[in-house]
């Protein structure tokens, strides 16, 4: 008899785990659009956290733009995201997804920043060799002469 009494329950969990929590909205965003949306709020805030006055100065809100970016929009989004992180499993492969997008760009932004750092290095070491030998011409400089071959004497 107890063996019956536990079969049941486990066959009674295990259905009720399968039920959904959060019943499919309407108009689901896709998984990879839904990804999409998320890694590009994300970057603004980054902007935003890294830089708030940047986008103050924009008169439209830039949430509503990225929106309107993918033809969705606020509930539709809210409704689609309540649903996917009401499976969590789902929910965590997303936001995987979304890490490794915002490393590969991590990534690319520094290499490109390390390069413009050693261009603005060799140009200043550039600029820097240069210096001196623009100093020794103007200590040269037949402008400080007079015509009759000595050097003009300050105002005292």
């Amino acid at each position: 008899m107890k063996n019956f009494v536990f079969i049941i329950l486990v066959l009674f969990l295990s259905v009720s785990c399968k039920k959904e929590l959060v019943k499919e909205p309407k108009g689901l965003i896709e998984k990879g659009k839904m990804v999409d949306i998320m890694y590009d709020l994300s970057l603004l805030e980054a902007i935003k956290y890294q830089n708030p006055l940047s986008l103050d100065s924009v008169e439209s809100d830039p949430k509503k733009f990225i929106l309107k970016k993918y033809k969705v929009d606020s509930l539709q989004f809210a409704q689609s995201n309540i649903y996917y992180a009401a499976d969590y499993e789902t929910y965590k492969d997303m936001f995987d997804e979304l890490g490794k997008r915002l490393a590969v760009q991590e990534r690319a932004t520094d290499s490109i920043l390390k390069i413009e750092e050693k261009k603005a290095a060799k140009a200043a070491k550039k600029k820097a060799i240069e210096k001196p030998k623009d100093s020794l011409k103007s200590a040269s400089n037949p402008a400080n002469v007079n015509p009759n071959g000595r050097q003009k004497l300050l105002d005292r």
